[in-house]
This record gives C-alpha cells, sequence and structure tokens, in this order.
C-alpha cells in the first residue's frame, strides 16, 4: 500500500497515512475524517541507514509518528 499525506481541516494537522487509494482517511490527531490529500514527493532510495534513521528521529521530534510502530513510538525520547 502506498503513503499518502493528508492535512485535517478540524485539528490543522498534517500526517502520512498508509492506505490503498479508494480507503477513507481518518486524522490519526481527531478522528476526523475532513482530510484533504497533499501532494507529496517521491521518497529517495535511502541507502544508508544513518541518513534513514536521522529523517525518521526528524519526524517523531516533529511530532508525525503516524507511520511508526508502538514499539517504536515508545523507544523516543520525550
Amino acid at each position: 500500500m502506498p503513503l499518502y499525506s493528508f492535512h485535517c481541516a478540524e485539528c490543522d494537522r498534517d500526517s502520512e497515512l498508509l492506505m490503498g487509494f479508494t480507503d477513507v482517511a481518518v486524522c490519526p490527531s481527531c478522528g476526523s475524517e475532513k482530510m484533504e490529500r497533499l501532494l507529496s514527493f517521491v521518497a529517495p532510495e535511502l541507502k544508508s541507514d544513518a541518513v534513514r534513521k536521522s529523517w525518521r528521529a526528524r519526524a517523531a521530534r516533529e511530532g508525525d509518528t503516524s507511520n511508526f510502530s508502538a514499539k517504536e513510538r515508545n523507544s523516543f525520547k520525550k
């Protein structure tokens, strides 16, 4: 399944969701279905584990943890 970027009109947050094209997007923050699909860039193939880890850590610091497993979310420093 592809990864799509959305903006929630209810809580004004952006998130990325892994979902099918015809699935209905639901905001992970507030549960609203008022989600607008955003244009997104194709992610480059990450050949370096260090680059991948730093990008994922940045996303976590910025509060975008929608694509992390529960185990990964619990490992982030708060």
